[in-house]
Parts: C-alpha cells; structure tokens; sequence
C-alpha cells in the first residue's frame, strides 16, 4: 500500500516567532501522531525554528529552493549541505511559481532533481500546466513533457525516491481548484507513464500528490480517490489547525 503525504508550502510566509507559535498549536492537535508522512516546506529564516518545534512529532522539515552547487560566488543562494544543519529532509523542485516567477528552465530542474537524489535528499517534483493548456486539450502531454524531462537518463532506482506533485498552474492561489476527477485524470496518466517506462513496481509504489487550493473543505474529495496519495497545501497550511485537520483526512473521509 502506498504511504500517503500530506505536505505543506508556507512559500514566503511566516516568521520564527510565528513559526514557533504554529509548532506548538500542532504539537497539541498531533498529541498522537498520524500514520500519514506530513511534511512543512518553510523558508528558510524559519527552519532553525521549525527544527527546534517540530522534534518529537513525525513532521518532516522540507526546504522549498536550493541552488545545485555545494558552494561557490552565488551570491542569495543556499546549497543543500547548509540545509542539512536544520534537519532538512525533503525538497521541493520544479514548482510553478520557480518555473514561471524566477524562470526556472527545464534543464536546472533537472540537475536539482540530480543533486538532491545524489545528496540523500527527498525530492518532491512539481508539474503543472496553464488554463490556456487545459482548454487545448494538452494537459496530459504538457504535463508528462516536463516529467520525461526531470526523469531523462536516471535510473528506476533513482526515480523510485521521487514524489511527484501535479500542481494546476490555474488552480494555485486562485481560491478555484480542479475537481477531484480532473485530478485522478490527470494521476492515473502520470501512473501509466511509469509503468511504461519504469515498471509496474515503480509505479504502483510512487506516491503521487495533488495540489491547488486544497484544503480541509474538499480534502476528503481527492483522497478517496485511486491514484491521489495526498497533498501539497499552500495557504490552508499556513494555521494548524486546518493542517492538522488535513493530516486528519481519515476522519473528514467518515
């Protein structure tokens, strides 16, 4: 059976004292911890808090950016060794607000995804398509387009260590979120990709999450369905309460 991943994207919000306030509401709401791998992806200023917070609970520290190299004159950037201070266990590559904001090209989300396999890391890959490529009917072929290349020349083993988010780049922060069936669509494509191309091992064990407005309202919708293993939450994320209710999906599902 596929674990399931509940992992928030703080993106830029939250300073260490909020930080620490937030760790503690979720201390108390996660008194018994989930058999869920729930993840916070924070920036940066606000990991040593989340470190310092987070211990003893099964929250998992996520890094949201770093740059490829493990030092050197790139000046603004943060290297994964650095990370590795703040308990940092997984990444999150290749989202669209990186792709289309910063100008993350194709090729430098390939060699992250290379230097986090490489590094022990957990990588979260993330795809997405704009409406305009929805409404052409090319969703699917943009989508497995940018995973042919993140996934060019590695290994089946190395790809097994990657979980892919498929996030709509229409339905991020919009308030508007595809429908639980659009997003099982969407999945089940990706999940047959890997099994042509890697395996049917592979491809039954990957998880595969959903993002794009999800949260504790319409959760229960995208869990329950076949190939959706979880979720990647933005601005719901942000109060624990509505993220631990999200951990929680079980419940909401009853």
């Amino acid at each position: 059976m596929r674990k399931k991943v509940i992992a928030a994207n703080w993106k830029m919000y939250k300073t260490s004292k909020e930080t620490k306030e937030f760790c503690q509401k979720l201390s108390q709401l996660l008194a018994v911890p989930e058999a869920v791998e729930s993840i916070i992806f924070a920036p940066f200023t606000a990991l040593a808090a989340l470190k310092e917070g987070l211990a003893g609970t099964n929250v998992a520290i996520g890094a949201q950016n770093f740059y490829p190299q493990d030092e050197g004159a790139y000046t603004g950037e943060i290297s994964l060794n650095m990370l590795k201070e703040f308990g940092v266990s997984y990444v999150l590559i290749g989202h669209s607000e990186r792709r289309g904001i910063f100008g993350e090209s194709d090729e430098l989300i390939k060699e992250k995804l290379r230097k986090a396999l490489a590094g022990g890391f957990k990588p979260i890959l993330c795809i997405g398509e704009a409406w305009e490529i929805r409404e052409k009917g090319e969703a699917l072929a943009y989508c497995l387009k940018q995973l042919e290349s993140a996934f060019n020349d590695l290994s089946a083993a190395e790809v097994q260590k990657v979980i892919v988010a498929y996030e709509p780049i229409w339905a991020i922060g919009s308030g508007k979120s595809a429908t639980a069936e659009d997003a099982e669509e969407m999945l089940k494509g990706i999940r047959q990709y890997l099994n042509n191309n890697f395996g049917a091992e592979i491809a039954n064990e990957m998880p595969l999450l959903y993002g794009g407005s999800v949260k504790p309202e319409n959760i229960a919708q995208f869990m329950q369905k076949e190939n959706i293993d979880g979720a990647l939450i933005g601005g719901a994320s942000l109060k624990a309460e509505s993220f631990s209710q999200m951990i929680r999906f079980r419940e909401m599902q009853k």
